[in-house]
C-alpha cells in the first residue's frame, strides 16, 4: 500500500473509532459517574489502531467534546463537562489508547491474554488514576472517597469490558491486521 493510501486508511479508521466512542456514549446506565461502553472502545482503539492512531482517534473525540459536541453519556459536551467530576476519566482516554497501542505494537504475536493485560493496565488502571486524581484535585474529594466512588463500583464491569475488548480486538487483529508491529526484529 502506498504511503498516501495508508495515511488515508488510518485517518478513516481513527475517525470511525472516534465515532464509535460517540455512539456507545449514548447507551448508558445513569449514575453520578455514568456507566457506558466508551472505555471499551478506547481499549479497542489502542489495540487495533496502535499507539499513534489510537491516541489520534481519542484526541479527535476529545476535541469534539471540548467544542461542545454532545457525545458523552447523556448527550453531554463542552468544557464544563470536561472540568466536571468525570473529566479526569475522559481526559485520560488519549493516553490510555496510546499506552495500549504502544504495548500491543511491541508484543507481536498478540494473544487475547496479552490484550486483556494491556486493557487492564491502560484501559482501567490508567483511566482510574486520571479520574481519581481529578476527583481529588479538581473536585475536592478525599482520596478514600474518590476511590470508593470513582473506582470500586466500576471494577467488575470494567473487567468485563476489558475482556470483551480483548476478544474483539484479537479477532480484528487476526482478520485484518492493521496494527503496526514495532517489536524485536520489526521494521520501524
Amino acid at each position: 500500500m502506498s504511503g498516501e493510501v495508508l495515511l488515508l486508511r488510518n485517518m478513516i479508521v481513527a475517525a470511525m473509532f472516534a465515532a464509535l466512542v460517540a455512539v456507545v456514549g449514548q447507551l448508558q446506565i445513569p449514575l453520578p459517574i455514568p456507566i457506558t461502553l466508551q472505555t471499551m472502545v478506547v481499549m479497542m482503539a489502542g489495540s487495533v489502531l496502535g499507539a499513534r492512531w489510537g491516541a489520534v482517534s481519542m484526541g479527535v473525540f476529545l476535541l469534539l467534546v471540548a467544542f461542545g459536541a454532545p457525545l458523552l453519556a447523556g448527550g453531554k459536551g463542552g468544557m464544563a463537562v470536561l472540568a466536571g467530576p468525570t473529566g479526569g476519566y475522559v481526559w485520560s482516554w488519549v493516553l490510555a489508547a496510546w499506552l495500549i497501542g504502544f504495548l500491543s505494537e511491541r508484543s507481536a504475536p498478540l494473544s487475547v491474554w496479552k490484550l486483556m493485560l494491556y486493557h487492564v493496565l491502560g484501559g482501567m488502571l490508567l483511566i482510574y488514576a486520571g479520574g481519581v486524581f481529578w476527583l481529588v484535585t479538581g473536585v475536592g474529594l478525599g482520596w478514600k472517597e474518590a476511590l470508593l466512588t470513582g473506582v470500586l463500583p466500576f471494577i467488575i464491569g470494567d473487567l468485563i469490558k476489558a475482556a470483551i475488548a480483548a476478544f474483539v480486538s484479537y479477532g480484528i487483529y487476526r482478520a485484518y491486521p492493521i496494527l503496526p508491529s514495532r517489536g524485536k526484529g520489526a521494521k520501524a
